[in-house]
């Protein structure tokens, strides 16, 4: 009987057996044969590599190499395809890596970091919560090589410095600045980003930025070198109070988010293992020259921020310019007439308070004397830059801004469009052909069309051109610049890769806006497009999580941080410096 029983529990269990067998086996063997394809790839290389790879031509103005193939290309398979070349490896870069049809174009990627950052969880990276290991952030970061190889795409680490719009030739220069030589293109996109606007303000050099990786681990570093320092016996109470003092100047989300981040750590990791008298000392201010802060979402929302703000004793000062930052302390005024300076001591002060051009882009944008936007490179509705004849430049994201056409400039073109009885006035009938016009025409301006329906309906029977021009005037105040958000420079990479690949006839670029987050600290904020606001809670916490999660550009970096997530939860945070 017993042996029996034994056999039969023995032959249930044997499919089990064999498949751990299996896999026991099986995947180190997978890995294995997978090594000896790339070790078999990789044999005869050089009898591979196109000379002009290996022996680049020199040319151009300069006389610089022209990189025309790369080390990895295939000179059969690159002949005949058109070169695009991508500056930049942010938002809009990578989601037009990802939507490009493989094979189609010959793709290089210039860029000065070989690694995509996911730039909405920045301020995580700067307490801990998410790991910084190795002076990066795994779970914000996915090498650029990786992503372009879904489309044989090659990647130079380098950095543009200038565009020869003749020969059609970009110029870069290596990260370590010792040497540069020419890209050719057939098709530029720009997609570099932007820097911090100074605004004049004096004594940036004493401020710290949050863009990179690099920003981030400079700042936790200073942050925890500040406490551990307070904790010293040979500083002095005022020492200490200053040391603890942080400063945030910009009342956006990025420095919103960076002072929720750090209260968080204040109040779970700080009063947890150094010393309790640290917490009475501490302060964290927020300086923002509007009446809200987060003044881009709705006004409920940014009450909400403030009201928490001040429950948790952080100090919200609203309506004020930083007048200059000194070593020690921000200098401020607030507008109010007769407003005396006033000053905060800071041991930390974050700057972030909007964009500017980088060397790169203000010198194309002076190169082509049309543009006269002080920000951004002014592009046309399908992203090509203005005063570029061929059309052959586009310029995407934080570095370009679109510019709309005015409907009450071409009023006599949609009066007689509609006007099809020749009377001089619009019916009824005919504003229905006039609406559907300008949606053809002017696509950008279609969202506004029915506040335009609901406004001609005031008016009994018809209209003439000087009060239609009244009403498109009233369409154009309405039709502002995009935001520089990730949401936009990430859906015109994805229009541009489309409109690239020729699946559909050239169409204007129309953002579509799904909705702004905000962290406020263990909780978070947010709205959506179909009006619905999220407004603090644990759920809201959760749905942030999971929206930025789901965003993620691979599986790897998901995995990764979900475990910064757990690890924070379970033991807290890092709180080492290295």
């Amino acid at each position: 009987m017993f042996h029996s029983t034994a056999r039969r529990l023995f032959a249930a269990k044997r499919p089990i057996a064999w498949a751990a067998a299996a896999v026991v086996m099986g995947v180190p063997t997978y890995y294995m044969a997978q090594d000896l394809v790339y070790v078999h790839d990789a044999k005869g290389a050089y009898e591979r590599v196109p000379f002009l790879a290996l022996h680049p031509e020199s040319g151009g103005p300069k006389r610089l190499p022209i990189v025309s193939h790369q080390l990895d290309s295939n000179a059969e398979a690159d002949a005949n395809k058109p070169r695009i070349v991508i500056v930049g490896g942010g938002w809009a870069a990578v989601s037009l890596l990802r939507h490009l049809k493989k094979d189609k174009y010959n793709v290089t990627v210039v860029s000065d970091n070989n690694y995509f950052l996911f730039t909405p969880l920045l301020p995580s990276a700067t307490v801990g919560t998410l790991l910084i290991c190795w002076r990066t952030c795994r779970s914000l970061v996915e090498p650029i090589r990786k992503i372009a190889a879904r489309i044989n795409g090659h990647f130079l680490e380098a950095k543009a410095i200038d565009v020869d719009l003749k020969d059609k030739l970009l110029e870069v220069q290596t990260v370590d600045g010792e040497g540069r030589f020419y890209v050719p293109y057939d098709k530029l996109v720009i997609a570099v980003g932007a820097q911090s606007i100074t605004h004049g303000v004096e004594g940036l050099e004493h401020t710290n930025q949050l863009k990179t990786i690099q920003d981030a681990l400079q700042i936790r570093r200073r942050v925890v070198g500040n406490v551990e320092k307070a904790c010293l016996p040979t500083t002095t109470p005022e020492e200490r109070k200053q040391l603890l003092s942080f400063v945030v100047c910009g009342g956006g989300p990025t420095g919103i988010e960076f002072a929720a981040e750090l209260f968080d750590w204040i109040n779970e990791d700080l009063v947890k293992w150094f010393p309790k008298l640290l917490r009475e000392d501490v302060s964290v201010s927020i300086i923002q020259s509007r009446d809200h802060i987060l003044n881009t979402f709705d006004v409920k929302i940014s009450e909400y921020a403030e009201k928490r703000f001040n429950r948790e004793h952080v100090n919200v000062i609203t309506n004020a310019r930083v007048q200059r930052i000194e070593k020690d302390a921000v200098v401020f005024k607030r507008k109010a007439k007769d407003a005396p300076e006033e000053s905060i001591k800071h041991g930390l002060c974050l700057w972030s308070t909007g964009i500017a051009m980088t060397p790169f882009v203000q010198n194309l944008s002076d190169k082509l004397g049309l543009q006269n936007h002080r920000r951004a490179l002014i592009t046309d509705e399908c992203l090509r830059v203005k005063g570029i004849e061929d059309g052959s430049i586009y310029a995407l994201g934080d570095c370009a801004t679109v510019e709309n056409p005015k409907l009450s400039q071409h009023i006599r073109e949609i009066f007689e469009a509609a006007d099809t009885d020749k009377n001089g006035a619009i019916t009824p009938e005919e504003f229905i052909g006039l609406t559907n016009y300008i949606r053809k025409v002017f696509p950008s301006h279609g969202q506004h069309m029915n506040k335009l329906v609901s406004t001609f309906k005031k008016y009994e029977g018809t209209i003439t051109m000087e009060v239609l021009e009244g009403m498109l005037k009233e369409v154009d105040s309405k039709m502002t610049l995009l935001p520089a958000t990730a949401q936009v420079a990430s859906q015109q990479g994805a229009y541009l890769g489309t409109h690239l690949n020729g699946d559909e006839p050239t169409k204007p670029f129309i953002y579509h806006h799904l909705g702004s987050l905000a962290y406020l600290g263990n909780t978070a904020v947010g709205e959506f497009s179909m009006g619905y606001k999220m407004i603090g809670g644990l759920y809201a916490l959760y749905l942030w999580r999971s929206i930025y999660w789901s965003e993620q550009v691979s599986m790897r970096t998901r995995m990764n941080l979900s475990l910064d997530w757990s690890k924070r939860a379970l033991w807290g945070r890092d709180i080492s410096i290295f």
